[in-house]
């Protein structure tokens, strides 16, 4: 129970990121028996969208969604005063594992060299190598042993985001919502932004208290 309590937040994401692979599940067909073997349910894609194409939408959106979700966790701090680093933790292992879901699923369908062939392949395929440090290094241990180099490694979020922004672009899928949430978010880390925010919320607790 204590454990509970300790880490309801890390939980929580960590049920949240995984509810959307039942979605990817229903659209695959696991064969144990005549040897290990995944194919894909055709007719199982909605939206008009074939199974192939589903299964790319689900991955990056959810990829996308969650590395959003994590940059709104500093502008949510400076604006209402509530964070939760393990939270924002959990949120990015989310972020890193649907990107590598998704660049899995990509390979697997068009083979390695494809990342190759296109502007918006090699800008996700950065990104997912950039986050693979960042996955590696989400956890306690890390943070003490790394100390101030963390934060500076953690900064690569931002590149990340940029390239995964780049990606959908380019792929002329629904970028907008993301760059004006991103955007926003980094208008509101500007030291005079941050600071002011950040006073007038001690200011109107003050006033409260």
């Amino acid at each position: 129970m204590q454990f509970i309590k300790k880490n309801y937040g890390w939980i929580l994401v960590s049920i949240l990121a995984s509810l959307p692979l039942l979605v990817l599940f229903k659209m695959l067909q696991v064969d144990f028996f005549n040897g290990f073997s995944v194919s894909l349910i055709e007719g199982s894609g909605a939206e008009g969208k074939t199974t192939l194409e589903m299964l790319y939408h689900v991955s990056g959106e959810f990829a996308i969604r969650w590395m959003t979700a994590v940059l709104t966790c500093t502008p949510f701090f400076i604006l209402f005063g509530v964070s939760n680093l393990y939270v924002r933790q959990a949120m990015g292992i989310a972020t890193a594992i649907w990107s590598f879901i998704h660049f899995i699923i990509f390979i697997a369908a068009e083979g390695f060299l494809e990342t190759f062939t296109q502007v918006n392949y090699i800008a996700g395929f950065i990104a997912v190598l950039l986050l693979i440090p960042l996955f590696f290094t989400s956890n306690r241990k890390s943070m003490r042993y790394l100390k101030d180099k963390w934060k500076k490694l953690q900064s690569l979020v931002y590149i990340i985001i940029f390239l995964s922004l780049l990606h959908i672009v380019l792929l002329e899928k629904t970028w907008l919502i993301y760059a004006i949430v991103v955007g926003l978010g980094l208008v509101l880390r500007i030291p005079v932004v941050k600071s002011y925010f950040i006073k007038r919320r001690k200011k109107r607790k003050t006033i409260q208290a």
